[in-house]
């Protein structure tokens, strides 16, 4: 999972060495800290919080062959 959400937010932003993934793993949940340059923020939020939404929703839909709940956090 970490993996494609680097990958998926390498896609997205302007300065892809600048982005981050952080996994902090819990009895039954994992989140993911997703770090960008500020500049690329709003590319990875998208209007109205789209982008995010869909790279949540496609990170929780991988998550699920592992039966834990994943929440992701863009900082």
């Amino acid at each position: 999972m970490v993996e494609l959400l680097e990958f998926v937010a390498k896609s997205l932003v302007d300065h892809p060495e600048q982005v981050d993934v952080q996994k902090i793993e819990d009895e039954n949940t994992i989140r993911l800290e997703l770090r960008v340059a500020p500049e690329d923020m709003g590319k990875v939020i998208g209007k109205q919080g789209r982008i995010a939404k869909a790279v949540r929703t496609v990170v929780k839909a991988a998550a699920a062959k592992e039966k834990k709940k994943v929440t992701v956090e863009i900082l």
